[in-house]
């Protein structure tokens, strides 16, 4: 645990330097950069290994993406990356509505997320506030955290048994959701940066 929360901070520094030469605001920076790692080991335990760790994180992570992309679709003037938010505000919108008409009888103890958690709320708050020239690579940067993030879940939840109407869901969003990964990477080799 403790190699983890020192991976966690060395990243957070590394792209918070990263993000102060680039314009984003070097707290900003550092919050995604934390986020990533902490959402990508999330994802790979609790959230890929039980029903009552997948739902929260499955339905915060649909709310965050319809979110970004609302937020992506009013601040981008790039064409690529506003059909990058549109494709995932799309997908992500009916895996949502599928999902919570599954989750009732599928996981009738597991209670529905309303709100995204202190993460993600973070994340976004991020991407509201990043300057106008920031913008398309902050918000690139954090779809393919999320992203990974999400392959990580749904891969890993998809083969479960205690809930194998969720693990179908799981095994139905994946491809969408490795489509938007590997959109977003493209996008991301484009712009020219590994920030």
């Amino acid at each position: 645990m403790k190699t983890t929360a020192t991976l966690i901070a060395a990243s957070a520094l590394a792209l918070a330097a990263c993000g102060s030469e680039n314009g984003q605001d070097p707290v900003d920076a550092a919050q995604d950069a934390a986020a990533a790692p902490v959402g990508q080991a999330s994802a790979a335990t609790l959230g890929a290994n039980t029903v009552g760790g997948y739902v929260p994180n499955a339905a915060e992570g649909d709310m965050y993406e319809i979110a970004a992309a609302d937020v992506a679709l009013e601040k981008s003037q790039n064409a690529d990356v506003r059909r990058l938010a549109e494709m995932i505000k799309t997908d992500h919108t009916a895996a949502s509505e599928r999902f919570k008409s599954l989750v009732p009888q599928a996981a009738p103890d597991v209670t529905l997320p309303t709100e995204l958690d202190e993460r993600r709320q973070g994340m976004l708050d991020n991407l509201r506030s990043a300057s106008a020239d920031e913008f398309d690579r902050v918000y690139i940067d954090q779809q393919i955290a999320a992203h990974n993030e999400a392959v990580t879940l749904h891969r890993g939840f998809s083969d479960n048994t205690d809930a194998p109407q969720l693990a179908e869901h799981a095994r139905t969003v994946l491809p969408k959701i490795e489509a938007h990964l590997e959109m977003a990477e493209g996008l991301k080799s484009g712009m020219g940066g590994d920030s």
